[in-house]
């Protein structure tokens, strides 16, 4: 019972960081929120497990939308599918078994940024916009814009900044909980 309320908590606590996070980037752009936002994704499943990256990665674009940054609502549960990708994929990649803990990190990080792309570039930009969505061209070509490489991008930060901030919380709660 604790065990699954700290698991929660935990995972709350990642959600309140995205939604501030997202608040406070939001007037530096998309490449910062962006990378933020996949960042604290990463870190979520990467401390927290699956459950808790995959919680955080449905509530991401949602609340991007109510906060006036997020996109359509019609794109939101192909943002959920991109996000979920870059989760899970991050997730199966990190359990291989390795000798090198950071050679499986970046296999992790070029897998799932480019599983988050192909997600979101077929989902919206293949699929959403010409099919569900009756948008202007110049409208079109912006959410086109949006949702294809800048997305392998932000991906691709995130998790950098996560290769590279993983190891200092592993020592620090390493060190903060045998003493």
């Amino acid at each position: 019972m604790k065990r699954g309320a700290s698991q929660l908590a935990q995972t709350a606590v990642f959600i309140a960081l995205l939604i501030g996070g997202q608040a406070a980037a939001a007037s530096f752009g998309q490449l910062v929120t962006g990378s933020l936002v996949n960042f604290i994704l990463i870190i979520s499943v990467m401390t927290r497990g699956a459950a808790s990256g995959i919680a955080v990665a449905c509530v991401s674009p949602v609340v991007a939308r109510l906060l006036g940054i997020g996109p359509l609502w019609a794109l939101i549960p192909f943002m959920m599918a991109g996000n979920f990708a870059l989760v899970m994929l991050w997730h199966l990649v990190t359990k291989i078994k390795s000798a090198n803990v950071h050679i499986v990190r970046i296999a992790a990080l070029l897998s799932a940024a480019a599983g988050k792309f192909i997600t979101l570039y077929f989902g919206i930009v293949r699929l959403c916009v010409p099919v569900f969505l009756n948008l202007p061209e110049s409208q079109a070509a912006a959410v086109a814009g949006i949702f294809s490489v800048t997305q392998l991008f932000t991906a691709s930060i995130g998790g950098a900044l996560a290769v590279f901030v993983l190891p200092v919380m592993e020592k620090v709660s390493k060190t903060a909980f045998t003493k």
